[in-house]
């Protein structure tokens, strides 16, 4: 009976450590005498003691560490250039010494040929293969950017300071994979680059910790413009990571209001339909999407690529004075070796078309539009270019405009 009393004081301190106690002590302690069982129950206490004091610490340290500043042990997602940029300033940031923002620095990626792997080789950084990427305790912060891919909440957990995304954009407008295009392709004269803390299940809606505006220069081409908001993004990173607890306890939530998205650029938004968009349109979608994907319209039934565009064309009236100009139809200026297209205010111009191959304007001209302008038959198909319209009779040109999150 003693020898179980003594049993049970033990055991409330085995409680008071957190030690699971074994309830059939009767049985525990048959064959040892009262002073063994106190022994033996206050040497295992002590044990058990020290290791809740020694697991106390490294827990507190791994939820803990850094809490009042840098530097931090971080995991980068990327995939493509623009996130390359922030790669590379992280990685410079480890070599700044006492202001350093790093402790380490490791990559998860998609694929074997893209830019962030290439970087992450090149310099020695260890590689995660994406989506076995295991950070339990291994990382203070996750860095997203442009990765294409959602986070599961227990992976965005094991962060202590959660994941951050440098996005290129004034959230919330232009959420989604390609605002950088859609900001050339609406003609927005500002924009700007935001670092936000990521949220499971959807893209772009997580609090605002830094933001940062940017004016959109004029005549900026989407790849012009991805290039500064990449630089632009990286410092704001840095910036945003050396006082980083401050600025989630300062973090705002992203306004219901002026929320747009930006879709991946479709090929179907290089049609042109001469008949309702103007020479700032037609300019706007070169500058945005031209660099990856050509201008195209119809031509005797055939597709045709348009090439080097050089925007609006001031034509003079005795050149078009002869024909009634419509839109779609085709005018070569030989001074200026320009392939003229009227729109739906106006003409633009392009130098080279791709048919069978690449032409320049001339050669176009000469080769297939030379003898319809000797027959002045330029009211025929051979002198106009048609508007492409889908079978659905879907227009391609409503897929370019704002698309508003309700």
């Amino acid at each position: 009976m003693a020898a179980h009393t003594c049993y049970l004081r033990c055991a409330k301190m085995w409680n008071q450590v957190g030690v699971k106690v074994i309830h059939d002590a009767p049985h525990f302690i048959r064959g040892f005498c009262r002073r063994c069982v106190k022994v033996k129950f206050a040497s295992c206490a002590g044990q058990s003691q020290r290791q809740h004091r020694k697991t106390s610490v490294v827990s507190y340290n791994i939820q803990t560490r850094g809490v009042s500043h840098p530097p931090w042990r971080i995991l980068f997602f990327g995939s493509d250039d623009f996130a390359v940029e922030s790669l590379k300033r992280l990685h410079a940031a480890r070599g700044d010494g006492a202001d350093s923002v790093l402790d380490s620095l490791e990559v998860v990626t998609l694929s074997s040929n893209v830019p962030v792997r290439k970087f992450a080789e090149q310099h020695e950084l260890r590689v995660h293969e994406w989506p076995q990427v295991d950070s339990s305790g291994q990382f203070d912060v996750g860095v997203v950017v442009s990765f294409g891919c959602l986070l599961q909440e227990s992976l965005i957990n094991t962060f202590p300071y959660g994941i951050l995304n440098v996005h290129p954009s004034l959230l919330p407008r232009w959420r989604g994979p390609a605002p950088v295009f859609h900001t050339i392709l609406h003609g927005d004269k500002l924009t700007g680059v935001t670092i936000m803390q990521i949220r499971p299940k959807r893209f772009d809606v997580g609090p605002i910790l830094n933001q940062v505006l940017y004016e959109v220069p004029e005549k900026s081409t989407a790849d012009e413009l991805g290039g500064s908001l990449a630089a632009l993004g990286a410092q704001l990173l840095i910036d945003t990571l050396r006082n980083l607890p401050e600025r989630i306890a300062n973090r705002t939530e992203q306004a219901r209001e002026g929320a747009t998205f930006a879709p991946k650029i479709n090929s179907c938004l290089s049609w042109l339909v001469w008949e309702e968009q103007t020479c700032d349109q037609i300019d706007r979608l070169y500058r945005a999407i031209g660099s990856r994907v050509h201008l195209r319209t119809i031509w005797m039934g055939r597709a045709i690529k348009l090439l080097d565009f050089v925007g609006k064309c001031n034509m003079p009236f005795t050149e078009i004075s002869s024909f009634a100009a419509v839109p779609g139809s085709i005018h070569y200026q030989k001074d200026s070796n320009t392939l003229s297209v009227c729109c739906k205010d106006g003409w633009v111009g392009f130098k080279t078309v791709m048919l069978k191959k690449r032409l320049s304007a001339a050669d176009f001209f000469n080769g297939y539009l030379h003898q319809s302008v000797l027959k002045k038959s330029q009211s025929q198909n051979s002198c106009q270019f048609q508007s492409y319209r889908e079978k659905t009779g879907q227009n391609p040109k409503s897929l370019l405009w704002n698309q508003t999150i309700g």
